[in-house]
């Protein structure tokens, strides 16, 4: 191959694989509401969930002022805040009276750092004074409820331990003749998607003019720098793209819709998504305000409830890890919270299938790394070997081709003509030694994206110093090893006659070792070996020619 042709793509791979890291941001797209503010749409109140046990027979008519039919006992006094805990193999939740809303979930399963004595991971992050996630809001209502409302609950602790049964949780406070609300959480101790049902009740005398949004509120610290790697704040799926929003340049409201399969806020390995039951008639609304809480509200449409009748509405919460096959089993789309790009994802899910695959064998995500290279390279093989051997073609077709810019270096056209004339006599393809190689390129970002935001990676040791397979080595041994073998590579490349290419070629591998010396140590391990095997590779080219 052309040596100008092999320092283009060499060069070109590395702009690309620069411009994802550091400057690539995913577009996001605005899309109009369906409705326009103020206007509003007479739909049947009665919204039955998925698997509600609320039949259509019970849920006509209600009392204006008998609300004896509740199942909540009032065991906390209005104006006191009482915290209701929930404990279950995958999380430790913390629920509370103060808008029957989400004080603290923390993940069993996955600590802040590698420390002994290390945090859970915790996905409610408020200030005091800010209304918690799992609030409720009613914009545009003829009847004012405050998301900071204390509600009512008849329980105080929850053990799922012990137990493969759901529970429900149930919050409910009364506006007399007004509105009476109730929140019903179930909650599953093998899941982590948490299932809401709000059922809201009119107790006045006229129509009830209702909007009702479930916000996820988190605060957001302005001196913590974003991470380079992965986004931070809030994520949707609208109209089956992924919206996200960088929190600082988030605008004061926004919204988004509708066709909103789901929408929350997202740390690079952790999400709480809230999804809808109706996604074709709900909208998203972000909003920053100044005290940097940052708030993803799923709005549903304006309805009306006749006086005496009941609305109801159903959620999934889901709080966990950003694992394929759990996001995968919820059915809404979830999985695309996993930034694996637009134009990438084709690959990046099945390489990361496969690497899982071969993990359930040798329970070392360091080992599968390795074995999955040894795989793409045997897959890649016969296009390795054309590339090396029209390279070599080229190399000895050199003395010629210098030959040819001294006889017409005046003369670019006739150059270019006896050029192509002197590949045709000798029949060498000029693209013979590229075109392998850029067929593997995708491969290699496919695998970049699966390894960078895949969860499995997140703490898992490979062997001795490397602790961590997300994380970059802390000792750099890795990424230098890799330069060297990359060095090897190219002096075993065949050579261009053009010293200034040659020695321009032998800085490559000093401007990859400084791009993956802060690279996760997993995609510094699969690059090291894809290197050794074709210094192999290219040994038995050349001991062959």
């Amino acid at each position: 191959m052309d040596k100008k042709a092999l320092l283009a793509l060499v060069l070109s791979a590395a702009v690309l694989l620069i411009y994802q890291l550091f400057f690539y941001k995913p577009a996001t797209q605005q899309k109009p509401a369906s409705q326009e503010k103020g206007s509003s749409a007479v739909v049947n109140p009665t919204v039955y969930p998925k698997g509600s046990s609320v039949e259509p027979s019970v849920q006509s008519t209600v009392s204006k002022q008998d609300t004896s039919n509740s199942p909540i006992s009032d065991i906390s006094l209005d104006g006191k805040e009482q915290e209701i805990s929930v404990d279950s193999p995958l999380y430790h939740a913390v629920f509370t009276t103060k808008g029957g809303a989400l004080k603290s979930f923390t993940l069993k399963k996955y600590h802040e750092t590698l420390a002994a004595n290390s945090k859970l991971i915790e996905l409610v992050n408020v200030e005091k004074t800010m209304p918690y996630p799992l609030a409720l809001s009613f914009p545009d209502s003829s009847i004012d409820v405050s998301p900071v409302a204390f509600y009512q609950t008849d329980s105080t602790n929850i053990d799922l331990n012990s137990t493969r049964e759901s529970r429900r949780l149930t919050f409910a406070q009364t506006w007399p003749g007004k509105i009476k609300i109730e929140k019903i959480y179930t909650l599953n101790p093998q899941k982590y998607a948490i299932e809401l049902e709000v059922r809201t009740y009119n107790l006045s005398n006229i129509p009830l003019n209702q909007e009702i949004a479930l916000y996820w509120n988190q605060y957001v610290n302005p001196a913590v720098k974003e991470d380079s790697y992965g986004h931070v704040g809030p994520v949707s799926y609208v109209g089956k793209n992924v919206e996200r929003e960088s929190v600082k340049k988030m605008e004061s409201n926004k919204l988004l819709g509708p066709d909103v399969s789901w929408g929350g806020f997202e740390s690079k390995y952790f999400i709480a998504a809230l999804i809808p039951q109706n996604p074709s008639l709900t909208s998203i609304a972000l909003s920053k305000d100044s005290s940097n809480m940052v708030s993803t509200g799923l709005k549903g449409p304006k309805n009306i409830i006749p006086p005496g009748q009941a609305g109801f509405f159903g959620y999934s919460i889901f709080l966990g890890p950003k694992d394929y096959n759990i996001l995968k089993a919820q059915g809404v789309g979830l999985e695309n919270a996993i930034d694996f790009g637009s134009w990438l994802k084709w690959l990046a899910m099945p390489l990361l299938l496969c690497l899982k695959f071969l993990y359930s064998y040798v329970h070392n995500y360091g080992i599968a790394i390795i074995i999955l290279t040894v795989l793409i390279k045997i897959i890649f093989w016969p296009l390795g070997n054309k590339s090396y051997k029209s390279m070599k073609e080229m190399q000895k077709l050199q003395p010629k081709m210098q030959e040819l810019r001294e006889k017409y270096k005046n003369d670019k056209a006739r150059l270019s003509q006896e050029t192509m004339a002197l590949y045709k006599a000798h029949k060498v393809n000029p693209m013979g030694g590229c075109l392998p190689m850029i067929i593997q390129i995708p491969v290699f970002f496919g695998l970049y994206k699966a390894l960078l935001y895949a969860i499995e990676l997140r703490h898992s040791p490979f062997f001795w110093w490397i602790k961590d397979l997300s994380e970059k080595d802390p000792y750099y041994i890795t990424p230098l090893i890799m330069g060297a073998t990359m060095f090897i590579q190219q002096k075993m490349t065949p050579t261009s006659a053009d010293p200034t290419q040659a020695k321009i070629m032998l800085w490559m591998p000093v401007i990859f070792t400084f791009m993956f010396l802060n690279f996760p140590s997993g995609l510094v391990i699969y690059w090291l070996f894809n290197n050794i095997l074709s210094i192999g590779q290219q040994y038995y080219i050349n001991k062959q020619a």
